[in-house]
């Protein structure tokens, strides 16, 4: 983003800011380090690392791989986990991390799955359940921003705690059981085909588009980057990082209910189980698509990316029935090659994309 923010808006981040004097610009980078440091290369790479697993899946599986019904299907899986991650985007671009996540999906499908739930929405409308899911989401991520601005626990033991409370609260709520959504209605409008395409599909392209525009295009997304570059220079700029910070876990949470929501659609049951380790899979996308661990830089292209890349991975190793322990060693290799770049030439540039 080329527009600079100053004041209450947020605060001049290092690639808005002229060079020094005597100092080359930023523009002036060359070769292959200046390359992959920018937006452009990052994308680029994740184009190319994407394309090589489509060209390894056509060669190893050409009768399958490279069908619609199969490119669906991946986008498909995609979906959830996307969301997901584009909740985890804008947390981590702030600096902080949600490990929660998974366990509030799996709280929020079963609130909504509860016979008293489903009893009111035949009363009123199946609508009710999806409201349900997402203030349960919504919730949750509150008392994470909560506790975490105001009460100053370090995010990573906030959200840990959240994450062992809510799939405890699922499973005591559940009692253990798979809880079955009665409302055909319900499953049907989740089942939709829209020009051929998956309606989950469409919500992630949707949540997607929304997030990029938030991210760059809103002076919420400009005191995100700017928190996580320097949250002491934010703070000194007029921006509350507090309420912020707060709003951020919100939104996170805000993901995992509408991730809830499409689980219903694809299971047709509400359990604790819902979004076991989903958490694991968002981060490590979050951060192959070149988003900072550190904060202070974030890209919504790039996580979608990062998604596309381990969906069609495991669509890769289905197709050819090859042993998911090495299909995690292989994730496990990926997600250590991208922070080792991200060490080697990525800064805090302030920036999103």
């Amino acid at each position: 983003m080329s527009e600079q923010t100053t004041g209450t808006a947020g605060v001049p981040t290092a690639s808005e800011a002229p060079p020094p004097a005597g100092e080359p610009g930023t523009g002036q980078k060359s070769g292959f380090r200046g390359v992959l440091s920018g937006s452009v290369g990052r994308n680029l790479g994740l184009v190319v690392a994407l394309l090589l697993l489509v060209i390894v899946g056509a060669i190893t599986a050409p009768d399958t791989f490279l069908s619609v019904s199969n490119t669906l299907t991946i986008l498909r899986q995609a979906s959830i986990l996307g969301v997901v991650a584009i909740g985890m985007t804008l947390v981590i671009t702030a600096g902080g991390i949600d490990l929660s996540v998974g366990s509030v999906l799996g709280l929020a499908s079963v609130v909504a799955t509860l016979a008293a739930i489903q009893d009111l929405a035949d009363q009123i409308h199946w609508v009710l359940m999806i409201v349900i899911a997402l203030v349960v989401g919504v919730a949750a991520g509150l008392i994470n921003g909560i506790v975490i601005a105001y009460g100053k626990v370090v995010a990573f033991m906030a959200t840990l705690a959240m994450l062992i409370a809510a799939r405890g609260l699922a499973e005591v709520l559940a009692e253990r059981r798979t809880l079955q959504v009665k409302d055909r209605d319900f499953i049907q409008f989740l089942n939709l085909d829209i020009v051929g395409v998956d309606i989950l599909i469409w919500i992630f392209a949707i949540v997607a588009a929304i997030g990029w525009v938030v991210l760059n295009r809103t002076t919420f997304g400009r005191r995100t980057v700017a928190i996580g570059g320097n949250r002491e220079a934010a703070r000194l700029a007029g921006i509350n990082v507090k309420r912020h910070t707060m709003w951020l876990y919100a939104i996170s949470g805000l993901c995992a209910g509408i991730a809830a929501i499409m689980y219903l659609g694809r299971t047709t049951a509400g359990t604790s189980t819902h979004g076991t380790l989903l958490e694991l899979d968002a981060i490590a996308a979050v951060v192959v698509g070149g988003t900072l661990l550190v904060g202070g830089r974030g890209t919504i292209t790039g996580t979608v990316f990062g998604v596309l890349i381990f969906t069609t991975l495991t669509n890769v190793f289905v197709q050819n029935n090859l042993n998911s322990s090495i299909q995690a060693v292989v994730k496990g290799v990926i997600i250590v090659i991208a922070v080792l770049l991200q060490q080697r030439f990525a800064r805090p540039t302030g920036r999103a994309t």
